[in-house]
């Protein structure tokens, strides 16, 4: 435990570092709300810590694996191999223990909330309060679930950093190509298929983005992207088994179709191999709901599905479209990424536990199409204001 504080205080000072850093380049950066987020960051690092003492946790299996071999290589790989392989040296030249490690991997998933809360703030100046009087931004950055599976040793915390690092990054590719490129190797170590569907976000989000992008930008970033789908595609494919295929749809229905069957057996499953489309984008999104909630923690997170839902209902207005078509880069790439995963995963879950863990790492892109609709409305009312205002100043 001692290691733990050490290794506590050397990341607070390494949050000190980045939050100066960025607060000299954004003037609006707040870091006294950054770092309430990082203190309440650790607080679910607690209580992930003290659930997986007393009860079965990956987390353990994530610490152990790593030590099995001296050869740090045999570890290189994507999935739960390349977290293996990034844990290799702080258990073997370090000599982290598992405490530290639980930090060290809640501290990626606080780093995650960094940029999330950079991504946010940076395309979004407006203040959006929601539910009468909270502030959309803090709400999004304090919910408990989102929190919770990223405070721990395991996939959660990276694949949540490397997701939110390329959504900050890509808003500026030249200037932040260093911290793109380190995102997307997180992303495609980790999961291949999530950075299938960030790939394909950026690209349709540079190709309708309603913003004056110079020809070769687009060029550069449609080479990258697709060049790396190309290069990585035998690895994405192979994550299904489907790198042989002679029919890649019937293969895909057929392996969803086992995924599905496997998931459903353990105790929280549910039957979506039956369910139309729509139910099986809304189990993935929106539940467990209260009536179908598994446990203590499944009630926790209803609650939190609940808000889901009731700030996914915000985008259900007539003018939705009409922003959609009009909306920048950032959001166009922010909807497909978040609809393709959704699409992908509602295929495949049949677990409400496994649901309620993976939809975290992408449910902030949702957010993000939210918060800018409803920023862009309150935009369009304060310019309507002002002309009103102006014609009746001249008449």
């Amino acid at each position: 435990m001692i290691g733990a504080v050490i290794l506590l205080i050397l990341l607070y000072g390494i949050n000190n570092i980045l939050f100066n850093s960025f607060k000299n380049k954004f003037k609006w950066f707040d870091s006294r709300k950054v770092n309430y987020v990082f203190l309440y960051h650790l607080l679910f690092f607690l209580v992930y810590y003290t659930y997986a003492y007393f009860a079965p946790s990956d987390s353990k299996m994530y610490f152990e694996r790593p030590t099995y071999s001296q050869n740090w290589l045999d570890y290189y790989g994507t999935s739960t191999t390349f977290i293996d392989f990034v844990s290799w040296p702080f258990l073997n030249v370090f000599g982290f223990n598992y405490e530290m490690m639980m930090l060290l991997y809640a501290w990626f998933g606080f780093i995650g909330f960094l940029y999330a809360y950079l991504f946010f703030r940076e395309n979004i100046p407006i203040k959006i309060t929601v539910f009468k009087n909270f502030d959309f931004l803090t709400l999004i950055l304090f919910l408990p679930n989102m929190h919770f599976w990223t405070a721990s040793l395991g996939k959660g915390a990276p694949i949540f950093l490397g997701l939110m690092m390329f959504a900050y990054a890509i808003k500026s590719p030249k200037d932040r190509w260093v911290t793109l490129l380190l995102a997307s190797i997180i992303t495609y170590h980790i999961r291949p298929h999530v950075f299938l569907f960030v790939a394909a976000g950026t690209v349709l989000g540079y190709m309708t983005g309603k913003e004056k992008i110079a020809w070769w930008k687009k060029m550069l970033v449609y080479v990258i992207m697709i060049g790396s789908l190309i290069v990585v595609q035998d690895t994405i494919l192979g994550m299904a088994g489907l790198n042989e295929s002679d029919d890649l749809i019937q293969e895909f229905e057929t392996f969803s179709d086992e995924r599905a069957g496997e998931l459903s057996d353990s105790g929280s499953g549910v039957d979506m191999a039956n369910y139309s489309l729509p139910v099986k984008l809304f189990t993935f999104w929106f539940r467990p709901l209260f009536f179908d909630a598994p446990g203590v923690l499944g009630i926790i997170v209803s609650l939190e599905n609940l808000i889901y839902l009731l700030l996914f209902f915000k985008i259900l207005k007539k003018g939705f479209l009409k922003f959609l078509k009009n909306s920048p880069v950032s959001v166009k790439m922010s909807l497909t990424t978040f609809f393709l995963a959704s699409l992908a995963m509602s295929f495949v879950m049949s677990n409400l536990g496994i649901i309620i863990r993976q939809k975290s790492m992408v449910m902030y892109f949702l957010f993000f199409v939210i918060y800018y609709f409803l920023a862009q409305q309150k935009y369009d009312k304060i310019i309507k204001l002002k002309k009103a205002r102006k014609l009746q100043m001249q008449s």
